[in-house]
């Protein structure tokens, strides 16, 4: 059988050594290639349009351009790579902005290389990840303060299917889904994807976006 092709990385952070660091952690990973860095959002903006990543590593705070700038000029781009944003502070005031902006991933650069490497797979196989670290009480506290009419497809869930759409709200994977309703993973899986299309959503960071946005989990909810 022949293998997959490797996950195409582009690293885009300012300080070299940090995307040393995530160049190795990246590349010690199988299957996974970083095709080249870059130093500031407008060279992250040019580099993803001409080699064409995958997954685009994205440090928020960037001169000449932002992260959230350069993440909003590619993301209109037909056929962009998936953005996994990295941050130094878990209160970063743009985080609600940068979920909806459709990115694939947030994760805090102090984050175990595991972290990461479930980050890159995760994009690339055109789901999202947010780091736990991030907690969802800051992700509740930048949702819009008004609340959208609750779309059609919410009230086609079946029961399983609202228990399985809180625990994408409150942050869990499917292992820890399955765990608290007493579900395969194989199975949640199959609930997820269910969800997701049903509501119209293109995956879990934007069903977390989604969940705060219509109120259907609220921060007194969170353990």
């Amino acid at each position: 059988m022949t293998p997959p092709p490797p996950i195409r990385v582009l690293v885009a952070d300012d300080q070299a050594m940090i995307r040393a660091g995530l160049r190795l952690m990246a590349e010690t990973e199988p299957g996974v290639d970083v095709v080249g860095e870059a130093a500031d959002g407008r060279a992250a903006v040019d580099l993803s349009r001409s080699l064409r990543p995958d997954v685009l590593l994205l440090d928020i705070a960037m001169p000449v351009m932002s992260g959230l700038d350069a993440a909003r000029e590619l993301l209109d781009d037909p056929g962009p790579p998936r953005i996994v944003i990295l941050t130094t502070f878990d209160t970063d005031r743009n985080l609600h902005t940068t979920l909806r902006l459709g990115v694939s991933g947030y994760l805090l650069k102090s984050s175990p290389p595991e972290q990461l490497a479930e980050a890159i797979r995760t994009a690339a196989a055109g789901d999202g990840l947010i780091d736990p670290a991030v907690t969802l009480r800051v992700i509740a506290a930048f949702a819009a303060a008004s609340r959208p009419e609750p779309p059609p497809g919410l009230g086609t869930l079946t029961t399983r299917e609202r228990e399985i759409l809180d625990g994408l709200a409150r942050g869990r994977s499917n292992r820890e889904i399955a765990g608290a309703l007493f579900l395969g993973e194989a199975t949640v899986r199959s609930h997820v994807a269910q969800v997701l299309r049903k509501l119209g959503l293109r995956d879990r960071v934007q069903a977390v976006v989604f969940s705060y946005e219509t109120g259907l989990v609220r921060p007194g909810d969170l353990p």
